[in-house]
């Protein structure tokens, strides 16, 4: 659909953190991943169990989200159907802005993100932007969340009122999604990483911390 940029509607937050040298080597490095497990040519829309878990193995540890579909009924079928396609191995976790949120959701592979690049429609606001909830991030306007994600760091509920809808709750290893790498803050251009993917952060931004793998742990 070609649009460069998710932003976060109507907030600004570079917090003027500093760019890190490129030699800086990551902890853990990985090897890059850049491929996902299924084609990007024919993504799967698929329907969300009542109640699932995501567990998520990264860089700085495991994390397990829990979705109940009837919060966000849209959202959380996108959700799984993402997780199931394996859309976020090898993802980077590449907006951080501390005591505020942690963004992801851009494939390692440009291909799979555009091919996932498909709008779905809102959901209600029916949970509130407490910490650990996860929210899909849009643009400023109805109806534009894709892919991308991410999880308050805080209680954010100015985000309430302007449509920001929790998709699920990080029900354990909050702590590890606390030490993810934030030192980049909202450097990382998201064009760039729409058009590159991981080719791109692993270059310019090698701290990044990432996902390993993100699977359904348990549904009903």
């Amino acid at each position: 659909m070609g649009r460069s940029l998710f932003l976060i509607a109507g907030i600004s937050l570079l917090a003027g953190f500093a760019e890190q040298p490129e030699s800086l080597a990551q902890a853990n490095s990985p090897a890059p991943v850049l491929k996902a497990a299924n084609s990007p040519a024919a993504p799967q829309e698929l329907t969300a169990p009542a109640v699932f878990r995501i567990d998520f193995d990264t860089s700085r540890g495991r994390f397990v989200v829990e979705v109940t579909r009837s919060q966000a009924p849209h959202g959380a079928d996108r959700l799984f159907s993402l997780v199931k396609a394996k859309y976020f191995d090898g993802a980077r976790f590449f907006r951080v802005v501390p005591d505020f949120m942690v963004q992801w959701g851009l494939a390692a592979d440009p291909a799979v993100t555009r091919a996932w690049d498909r709008t779905i429609p809102d959901d209600k606001v029916i949970t509130r932007n407490a910490r650990g909830t996860v929210t899909f991030a849009s643009l400023s306007q109805p109806n534009s969340r894709t892919t991308q994600l991410f999880i308050n760091l805080s209680d954010n509920y100015r985000l309430d009122s302007m449509g920001f809808r929790p998709v699920g709750t990080v029900v354990s290893g909050m702590g590890n999604v606390d030490q993810i790498y934030p030192d980049y803050g909202e450097f990382p251009d998201q064009g760039q990483i729409m058009a590159k993917g991981n080719a791109y952060l692993i270059k310019k931004y090698p701290n990044l911390d990432y996902i390993k793998t993100a699977r359904i742990e348990a549904t009903q």
